[in-house]
C-alpha cells in the first residue's frame, strides 16, 4: 500500500471487469445498535456484495445484531479511519464501499456503483445526500452538501464513498486521523481523476443536526474545515467536537 501523500502514476483500471466486480461494503461501528439493522437491511437485495462490519468496541448490542444478519464481523481499535482500513485489508471485493452505520443505501445501489466506476476518468464516487428528518432547514443543508459534492467533487463519508481496491491502495487508504479522514482522502483522489456523484441519495440519520441544532452543526462543520486548512492539529479539532458533543460515531 502506498504511503499516504506520495505521488505515483495512477494504476491502470480495467473497466470491462467492473460490471461483474464484487463490492465489499465496509461499515465501521461503535455503539450503533439503534441504527445498524436498517443499514444492513439496505444492502439487500444486491448481487456480488460482501458485507464487513468493523466494530471498535461497542458496549451495546451492535455486534450481536450484525452477526444475526450473517455478515462478517471483526473487531479493531476504535477510530473510524483505522476501522475502515482494517476492513479494506480483509475485503475480497474489487470495489470498496464505505458505509456509515447510521446510513441506508438506495435500492439498486450495486448496479449504480458499478456503472459509475466504469465511466472514463472516474476514480471514485459517492451518493447524493438525504437527511432522514422532515424539516425544511435540512433540505437547505442537503442542497448545500449536494452542490459542494457535485461541483467541487468533495463528498464526505456520510455519502457512502466508493472506489476500486487498486485506487484505494494507490492513495494509501484512509489517513489514520482522529477526524477529517474523509476530507483528506477526497483531496488525494480528486488530484487523480473525477469524483462522480450518483444523483440517487443515500439516507443518513439526522441525529447530529437535531442533537445540537441544525445551523450550529453546519457552522461547526465549516469551522472545522477552516481550522484544518489553517494547520490546527486533527487531535485538537476532534477535542472541539467532543467538548461540543459533535460526535461522528
Amino acid at each position: 500500500m502506498t504511503k499516504f501523500g506520495e505521488t505515483h502514476q495512477l494504476p491502470e483500471i480495467i473497466t470491462q471487469n467492473i460490471a461483474s466486480a464484487t463490492i465489499s461494503i465496509i461499515i465501521p461501528t461503535l455503539n450503533e445498535a439503534k441504527n445498524i439493522k436498517a443499514a444492513l437491511a439496505s444492502t439487500q437485495p444486491s448481487t456480488h456484495v460482501e458485507i464487513i462490519v468493523v466494530d471498535g468496541g461497542s458496549q451495546d448490542e451492535t455486534v450481536t445484531i450484525a452477526e444475526s444478519f450473517g455478515v462478517k464481523v471483526i473487531l479493531a481499535a476504535t477510530g473510524r479511519a483505522k476501522q475502515m482500513n482494517v476492513g479494506a485489508a480483509i475485503a475480497n471485493g474489487e470495489i470498496l464501499l464505505f458505509l456509515h452505520a447510521d446510513t441506508c443505501l438506495p435500492l439498486g445501489f450495486d448496479v449504480m456503483v458499478r456503472e459509475a466506476l466504469a465511466q472514463p476518468g472516474v476514480v471514485a464516487g459517492a451518493f447524493a445526500l438525504r437527511i432522514g428528518a422532515e424539516l425544511p432547514s435540512l433540505r437547505v443543508v442537503e442542497w448545500g452538501v449536494n452542490v459542494r459534492s457535485r461541483f467541487l467533487q468533495m463528498p464526505y463519508g456520510d455519502q457512502a464513498i466508493f472506489l476500486t481496491r487498486k485506487i484505494f491502495n494507490h492513495v494509501g487508504g484512509f489517513p489514520e486521523l482522529p477526524i477529517m479522514e474523509d476530507f483528506e482522502i477526497m483531496r488525494r483522489l480528486r488530484s487523480l481523476g473525477k469524483i462522480t456523484i450518483i444523483p440517487v441519495p443515500i439516507i443518513t440519520s439526522a441525529r447530529r443536526w437535531l442533537k445540537k441544532g441544525i445551523w450550529q452543526t453546519t457552522l461547526m462543520n465549516q469551522i472545522v474545515i477552516i481550522a484544518y486548512f489553517l494547520g490546527i492539529s486533527p487531535q485538537r479539532i476532534r477535542s472541539w467536537y467532543r467538548q461540543e458533543k459533535f460526535k461522528r460515531f
